[in-house]
This record gives structure tokens, sequence and C-alpha cells, in this order.
């Protein structure tokens, strides 16, 4: 009898044990592990485009009226000034420009400048006629004002005489129908600066905006 009672308590011991172990594993199963975290990239900041400087008129105490770049267009020819900075003669910048296309310190109509001008221009003929500026024909066709009776003149890079169409700084030019020219030229200028005008004159046609408008 005493036999058969321990067998009996060994045998429920023993299905407790298997159906604990059982729940154990099941449980274990259940669980769902989890995932370790994927460190997030951190985001690089947008870099903001830094403004091209087209000009430094406010410098002169000049309110502008139109912002550059400014395009005029007569008989067929297109004058755009993309640039316009105005250097004191005697600074680095200014002697570094005329150092390097071999520019003089003087003009037909400035003998002491007080400033040299810089300036970024493209030309298109969309004209039916070839458009020059030549050994022959070297009459300009667009003329800048700062001042009544203040024409600022012209200064031809000796460095590119004898190159046709320069990029850098244009002594000639040659554009057939269609064509364009995107280049630098520079001017001298000896008096105050009172207003800013583009004019352009050109196989019979005109045309002109103030950048800055004269003072009333």
């Amino acid at each position: 009898m005493k036999k058969t009672i321990v067998r009996a308590a060994l045998t429920t011991t023993m299905l407790f044990s298997m159906v604990l172990g059982q729940n154990v594993i099941t449980n274990a199963a259940a669980v769902t592990p989890i995932a370790a975290a994927t460190p997030t990239a951190t985001a690089k900041p947008t870099a903001t485009p830094v403004p091209i400087m087209r000009d430094n008129l406010s410098k002169y105490g000049l309110k502008k009226d139109l912002e550059l770049p400014v395009t005029v267009t007569a008989g067929g020819l297109s004058y755009t000034l993309e640039k316009f900075m105005i250097y004191d003669f005697k600074s680095k910048d200014a002697q570094n420009l005329v150092k390097k296309y071999d520019y003089d310190s003087f003009s037909a109509m400035v003998s002491n400048p007080m400033y040299l001008i810089w300036t970024k221009i493209t030309i298109i003929n969309n004209s039916n006629k070839i458009v020059k500026r030549t050994l022959d024909d070297r009459k300009e066709k667009w003329t800048l004002t700062l001042q009544r009776f203040g024409q600022i003149d012209e200064i031809w890079p000796k460095a590119n005489v004898k190159k046709l169409n320069n990029k850098e700084a244009y002594y000639y030019y040659n554009l057939k129908p269609g064509e364009q020219l995107s280049t630098y030229q520079a001017y001298l200028y000896d008096k105050d600066i009172n207003y800013f005008v583009i004019r352009l004159y050109h196989d019979g046609g005109f045309d002109e905006k103030f950048v800055v408008k004269s003072p009333e």
C-alpha cells in the first residue's frame, strides 16, 4: 500500500514537472526578441547659396531702381550688363587688372582717373548682319553714364589686342547672326556718381535703362 502511494506521488511529480517544462518552453518561444536600435543618421544641414555680388553701388551711396543683370536691345543687338564694380584706381584690385591686361592709366577723356570700373557683359547678335568692333570699326555701341556730362571712358586690354572675341577682356569682337559673347570690359572715371544709365545705339535703334534714377 505504501509503495503504491509513493509511486503515485512520483508519477504526479513527474507529470507536473513535464507540464511546467513545456510551459516554460512555450512561453520562451512566444517572447519576441527586441531588435537592437539602428542609429539614425544625422541629416546634414543644407548649404545656403552665397549670393552673387553683381555691383558695389551702395558703397557710393546709390540706391538701385533695377537689379543687375540689366538688358537693353536696339537694332537686333542685345547688351546685358551682368556685373559693375567700381574700384579706387590706386587700389590693389584695380592695379591687378591694369597689370594683368596691360591697360593704360589714362584714356582719351580721363587723364587722371579716380576709379577703374570693371564690368561683365553679354552681347547677342539677333540681327541678320555681322556686329563687330574691329580695327576698321571701333565705334562703341553702348554707353554707361554716372552723371550729366560724365560718361565713363572705356580702356582696352593691350594684352588681348590680337585676340578676337576674347572672353576674359575683349579688345575686338566679330559676331555673326545668332552668335553671342560673354566677356569683360574696363572703364576709367574721374567724377562724382549721381545716377547710372545704360544706353544702346545700333543700326538706327535706341534703348536705355536707368539702374539708378537721376535725382529729382
